[in-house]
């Protein structure tokens, strides 16, 4: 019989996607079961899965509220706990998130196995908490800031978790002529980012024959494309849910947040990328994560409290026309993922798994 294991996700789409990859890599070897809370619904197919809603509470700071989100917290360890004893689970896997917190907690109580998954620069908090009772962390690198040195041998490194369809793509090694620019707002699809690029995007279209595809959410959507209409500017709106990757084929520059998912399918289809960090994201850790893949060469940084409309505009300029620049950027990424495989993920993985 095979070992039945249950993945805990939600959230955002930087939990939810790797969810989904960690339930493909695993699905042939075990028996998968997945939980995420309502939040994570709206990135994935609940069809696709063999899962259940475990709808978690984010903790206020209002001390009225208090006993209500204290009976809340002991409510959802309690669904916790008798989701796992029904389901006669043997092995979690957290991929982070104050929504994992209960089946984490539960896993410990019920004496199961844990597993975690870091993909940030920065450990978060939950995984901090739980990092002395797991078996093993994944991770990107053994460098993570703020992970306490006397569990270094936890860490698991694996590389960046793709989804499947991006092994499939073939990735261009040439320069296009024509400027198509990509933007990432991320899984919130944020109004500011959007606003960001505006002026950039007016003197772009003015140089080159120029093309912009850009992921935005439905509140932005017809104010956006008001925009492109009025400017005359050739574009393609998206929101998160729809393939990226697709998006990424086309790009020969991507302007983009942090979020560690998204940085490592830009670096594996080799896509020079400016990042531009939420400046907001817990512990800097978009910055972070900027930062790991700067240090090998493989994009450019801006600090959004830095920007205006010139110096923006110039770092565009500046990356379009500098082909020996841009080619390094890209020959650096294809250095990076050549052992990216789909194959030698899915053994380590399973590997670290069997080996506890």
């Amino acid at each position: 019989m095979k070992k039945r294991i249950l993945i805990s996700t939600g959230g955002s789409g930087g939990h939810v996607v790797p969810g989904t990859i960690f339930y493909e890599h695993l699905q042939d070897k075990f028996d998968i079961f997945m939980i995420s809370d309502l939040r994570g619904l709206k990135f994935l197919n609940k069809d696709k899965y063999n899962m259940e809603i475990l709808d978690i509470t984010r903790i206020s700071r209002n001390i009225f509220l208090l006993p209500f989100q204290i009976f809340l917290i002991f409510y959802s360890l309690l669904r916790a706990l008798l989701i796992l004893k029904k389901n006669k689970i043997k092995i979690v896997i957290s991929t982070g998130g104050y929504m994992s917190v209960p089946l984490c907690l539960a896993s410990k109580i019920l004496n199961i196995k844990l597993f975690l998954f870091e993909p940030n620069m920065v450990l978060g908090k939950s995984n901090k908490f739980f990092i002395k009772s797991c078996e093993k962390i994944f991770c990107y690198s053994d460098k993570v800031k703020n992970y306490p040195n006397k569990f270094i041998n936890k860490i698991s490194i694996i590389p960046t978790l793709l989804r499947k369809k991006f092994y499939n793509l073939k990735r261009a090694s040439m320069v296009n002529k024509d400027v198509h620019l990509l933007i990432i707002g991320g899984s919130q699809g944020a109004k500011s980012f959007d606003a960001i690029a505006e002026r950039s995007i007016i003197d772009l279209s003015k140089k080159y024959k120029f093309k912009v595809f850009q992921q935005t959410n439905q509140k932005n959507f017809h104010s956006l494309k008001l925009f492109y209409q009025a400017k005359q500017i050739d574009n393609e709106l998206f929101d998160y849910n729809e393939d990226i990757s697709a998006f990424m084929n086309k790009a020969t520059i991507c302007l983009t947040r942090g979020g560690a998912s998204t940085l490592a399918e830009l670096v594996f289809l080799n896509v020079p990328h400016l990042v531009i960090p939420l400046p907001t994201a817990k512990d800097n850790h978009q910055f972070e994560n900027a930062f790991f893949y700067n240090q090998l060469g493989c994009n450019w940084i801006l600090n959004q409290n830095e920007i205006n409309d010139i110096n923006l505009t110039n770092k565009l300029f500046n990356i379009i026309d500098n082909k020996e620049a841009y080619l390094d950027k890209k020959m650096n990424m294809k250095n990076f993922s050549y052992q990216n495989t789909w194959n030698n993920i899915n053994q380590k993985i399973i590997s670290a798994i069997n080996e506890n």
